[in-house]
């Protein structure tokens, strides 16, 4: 072999030699899972808070685009579910962002009614409404029903607008005997025709969240939220289910077809094909989406079909503190078409993201005010 040739072969074999290292480092971005990637995997829980590299369109809505009447909200009322806010600072809140009016749907009966009355609804006409509620402690009484209209009639003509039935009527409210008590009972019936004769609404809060019917394990979407509060889980035999408890109160709306009901947190959202049949099936029935957000945001093709559907029957809840922020947050997913954002919360009810519907301005219209005017139109003062 000439020198030249010797020369050139142990230029290669040096090549050759450098690029095995980089050759090999390659190598190691590879296409498996590491070998012990399941045992590497014990970050909890609660420090799981991942950022969202997702680059998308934010639009800050800071006051709804027309009036608001909130369907849902227990600020300053008789129960004192929500902490008090004074006043003239909710009014400020409610001038700034748009929101006309607030019904306050917890106001009881008797004297704590007349509290609410005396100090939110009498000083600022049209800005609170206040619905009035059922003593179920005296549901064994034999004349329950007669006695109840007698305090809903007492309680209109302080000047509640409206009855307010907790969830707990189907999941909590037991007779002497202990049996639960049924949403369809027929010794009721003469209560909701009552508000019908008086021209009331009855919002009514039937059952919970799906999630809140199945076991508490790593299955559940809102695991975190049911480890937060244990006494919100309704799974085991003690309990009817979600679908029984909803179906037993479509057969209180199609018996009482002159009284109009609202469905508050929309019934089932997670099943808007079920509200869908709800609300075609019982005309006397509105729907009203408190605290349901996050369920209705993560469909927002489907929900957005729903609303313009039955544009005419949907109205505007919130059921959170009246916070600024909480208002606008449930604006912005009204008004606009942007993707992948927080709902009021999150992620306390369940780790995912919303989009907005971007409603027409006449459905938005209808959702923010006009269809809980065509409500409370009905009531008709009586001697």
């Amino acid at each position: 072999m000439s020198e030249k040739a010797k020369w050139a072969s142990r230029f290669v074999a040096i090549a050759m030699a450098l690029a095995i290292p980089a050759y090999f480092l390659a190598q190691q971005i590879g296409y498996k899972s590491a070998e012990n990637a399941e045992q590497k995997k014990t970050l909890l829980l609660r420090d799981f808070q991942p950022q969202s590299m997702l680059h998308a369109s934010a639009h800050e809505v800071k006051r709804a685009r027309f009036p608001v009447i909130d369907m849902h909200q227990h600020v300053n009322d008789a129960m004192r579910i929500e902490d008090r806010v004074p006043p003239a600072e909710l009014l400020k809140r409610m001038d700034e962002l748009n929101v006309r009016t607030i019904v306050i749907l917890t106001g009881m009966w008797g004297d704590k009614l007349q509290g609410v009355i005396d100090e939110m609804v009498k000083p600022y006409p049209g800005r609170f409404i206040v619905f009035t509620q059922i003593d179920w402690s005296r549901i064994d009484d034999p004349n329950f029903a007669q006695n109840t209209i007698q305090q809903i009639d007492a309680s209109v003509r302080r000047g509640a607008r409206g009855l307010k039935i907790l969830k707990d009527f189907g999941l909590g409210v037991r007779e002497k005997s202990g049996k639960l008590l049924a949403i369809d009972d027929p010794r009721l019936d003469p209560i909701w025709e009552e508000c019908g004769r008086l021209g009331i609404p009855i919002s009514i809060h039937s059952g919970d969240p799906e999630a809140f019917f199945h076991p508490i394990d790593g299955k559940n979407e809102r695991y975190e939220e049911l480890i937060e509060h244990p006494d919100w889980s309704f799974y085991g035999s003690e309990y009817p289910g979600l679908e029984s408890l909803l179906e037993a109160r479509n057969r209180v709306f199609a018996r009482h077809p002159n009284t109009i009901f609202v469905s508050l947190h929309m019934g089932w959202p997670e099943n808007l094909d079920w509200v869908e049949q709800m609300l075609k099936q019982h005309p006397n029935v509105y729907a009203e989406f408190g605290a349901r957000e996050a369920e209705l945001g993560r469909q927002p093709r489907r929900a957005r079909k729903l609303f313009i559907d039955f544009q005419d029957r949907i109205m505007f809840g919130s059921d959170n503190g009246p916070e600024l922020e909480m208002y606008r947050n449930n604006f912005r997913w009204l008004e606009t078409a942007d993707e992948s954002f927080d709902y009021w919360g999150a992620p306390g009810q369940g780790r995912w993201t919303i989009s907005g519907l971007d409603l027409p301005d006449p459905v938005l219209k209808k959702v923010y005010h006009l269809n809980a005017e065509k409500i409370f139109a009905q009531y008709k003062p009586r001697n």
